[in-house]
């Protein structure tokens, strides 16, 4: 086992970083088309074909998963992946060729353009070639921290980065993928202890416990490092990311998968779904395991959700080595 969302099986990550511009973007590619869902739940999110994914339509396979920094612009990445995938036939076929496939690949940003790096880009933003450079080092390998769609992140007043755990519940195995750059902070108030550290799996993010007898106040440095690291980040920050799972979830399972990871975000960071934030999490299902009772969905998501608060911790720790 990795600790990685790659214990699930069934997909590769490609990653890609621009080092001048302080930004990068993070491809999830399943095998096969996979079974997805999303939910949204910050209150300033970029994302692009979520709609897509809305129950009764159309859609409730996917091709890919694209994560990038930019803000809006990141969201051209998603032109690359779509590019590349197309290229190959890999996609929706609504016919025969020569008629072009069409890749279906919902994506999500996070702002980093307040980082400190060139964002002097005219027009020619770097996100599409990043987009194509992250599929063709799709791999069964994962760098964490400062890499793809975490490599200009940041995390409140720390360094943010791309995280990632995994765990297996009644025999059923999730993971899952986060790009941390939240406007709150995953640390307790005046301690280097993380938020989650009740769910850290041995010392994947430094075993810090807090001190004894810790009791929580918001103290007014608190409130004004949050104001700080809001003003620094011109008030957008967003966690974006994915959880999969080798059970044959139906796209009414995986949404409520998605949106009981989303907890996991509450559980590392503080305050989380802000109004700075996007934070918007997918769910993908790449096995044929079964899980047919609300009660194993429901244990399923609280290990989803767990996972999310693992790699967010993971990713910031590993970013700040």
């Amino acid at each position: 086992m990795k600790n990685t969302i790659l214990d699930v099986g069934g997909l590769r990550i490609g990653q890609a970083h621009d080092t001048d511009a302080k930004t990068g973007v993070t491809v999830i590619l399943p095998d096969a088309p996979a079974t997805c869902a999303v939910d949204v739940r910050g209150g300033g999110p970029g994302t692009r074909e979520t709609d897509t994914l809305s129950d009764g339509g159309l859609i409730d396979q996917v091709h890919a998963i694209c994560l990038s920094g930019g803000s809006v612009y990141g969201l051209a990445a998603a032109d690359g992946v779509c590019t590349w995938l197309g290229h190959r036939r890999i996609g929706y076929a609504p016919g025969p060729a020569p008629v072009p496939v069409s890749p279906i690949v919902p994506s999500a940003i996070l702002f980093d353009n307040a980082n400190g790096g060139n964002k002097d880009w005219g027009m020619t933003p770097p996100f599409r070639a990043l987009g194509v450079k992250a599929c063709e080092a799709a791999s069964e390998t994962l760098t964490l921290g400062s890499a793809g769609a975490g490599f200009g992140a940041t995390a409140g007043l720390y360094t943010g980065g791309l995280g990632s755990a995994s765990e297996t519940v009644s025999g059923i195995t999730v993971g899952a993928l986060i790009a941390a750059n939240p406007v709150g902070s995953p640390y307790m108030p005046g301690t280097d202890c993380p938020w989650a550290w009740a769910y850290e799996s041995g010392v994947e993010f430094g075993g810090k416990r807090p001190p004894p007898n810790y009791i929580y106040q918001e103290a007014q440095d608190t409130k004004l490092a949050f104001l700080k690291a809001a003003q620094n980040q011109k008030a957008q920050s967003t966690v974006i990311g994915a959880v999969a799972v080798n059970a044959a979830l139906t796209q009414k399972q995986l949404k409520r998968l998605a949106i009981m990871a989303q907890d996991g975000i509450a559980m590392a960071v503080q305050p989380s779904h802000t109004p700075l934030d996007g934070d918007t999490i997918f769910a993908l299902s790449t096995g044929d395991l079964p899980c047919e009772s609300p009660v194993d969905l429901a244990e399923l998501g609280a290990a989803a959700a767990r996972c999310v608060a693992r790699a967010l911790m993971r990713g910031v720790y590993e970013a700040a080595k």
